[in-house]
């Protein structure tokens, strides 16, 4: 898929925390759009997507003056109490034109220089290693959490054939949790997965998080219901896995596998806490 690049400035880069993010003081976007365009992703229902008139997944806006934009706004922030920054929650900062860009890593270089009290990175790309210098630096300040939404690769190309195998984001989050750095593996939304899933995330991560469209899309599965991914679990002949009470059989896989990981669920596992 031919992806549009535009070049933009940005009138600002730090959004206040809300909704399913309200733990956090701000947000942070590298990129507006995002290449991996996975055809559960919720932000299709958000206006940055539904008033544009490209489909979603076939452009992507580089916020130029991120970082000249993001070392003015921190101090400003901190002036007025902790900072805790979730990057990102309407795109994916580690997507492909990054690896070109290095927008997000000159962002981590200003956080370095201006500390937030806390920041949560959220990814499914294995590009995310590459930072792991930076990461480093941060301390406990930091916690970097890798979308592991199945394990079944048949499953990820049905509902994001676009982005990343998993067993290349399985291999990148060992990396990370391997150099000491706070991470988490988060299963968000939950796709049909094998009974093994739980063992192949075994000591991969500092913890799991569990989440689906019901707990997570912001509209109680309403969002997710309006992009007519049923229709997949229909043609994979996967239909009772479409339920909000399927989450509690793969939440008891989890519970019996994983003693010794922090397990949470929803938005408990997004929040910027250190355990």
């Amino acid at each position: 898929m031919n992806i549009q690049l535009k070049d933009i400035v940005s009138k600002s880069i730090l959004t206040p925390g809300r909704g399913l993010l309200e733990e956090y003081s701000h947000s942070i976007n590298p990129y507006a759009g995002c290449a991996f365009a996975c055809k559960y992703c919720y932000v299709r229902q958000l206006p940055v997507s539904l008033y544009r008139e490209e489909e979603w997944g076939t452009w992507v806006d580089i916020k130029t003056n991120a970082a000249e934009l993001l070392r003015k706004e921190l101090v400003k922030a901190k002036k007025k109490g902790p900072v805790t920054l979730f990057m990102s929650s309407a795109t994916d900062p580690y997507q492909p034109i990054e690896a070109k860009t290095k927008l997000t890593r000159s962002l981590l270089e200003v956080m370095l220089d201006e500390q937030p009290d806390f920041l949560f990175v959220q990814t499914r790309s294995p590009l995310v290693t590459r930072d792991i210098d930076l990461f480093k630096q941060f301390g406990d300040r930091i916690r970097v959490s890798m979308t592991i939404e199945t394990d079944k690769e048949e499953v990820r190309k049905a509902f994001s054939p676009s982005a990343p195998p998993i067993p290349a984001r399985m291999n990148a989050l060992q990396k990370i949790t391997d150099a000491g750095i706070l991470t988490q593996a988060t299963i968000a939304p939950l796709l049909p997965c094998s009974k093994e899933f739980p063992k192949k995330l075994k000591n991969i991560a500092s913890r799991v998080t569990l989440d689906d469209y019901w707990m997570g899309d912001g509209g109680g599965g309403k969002r997710t219901e309006k992009l007519g991914i049923y229709q997949i679990y229909e043609q994979m002949g996967l239909e009772k896995w479409y339920n909000p009470t399927a989450y509690k059989v793969v939440l008891k896989m989890l519970k019996d596998e994983l003693d010794d990981v922090n397990l949470l669920i929803s938005q408990k596992g997004f929040g910027p806490g250190k355990n």
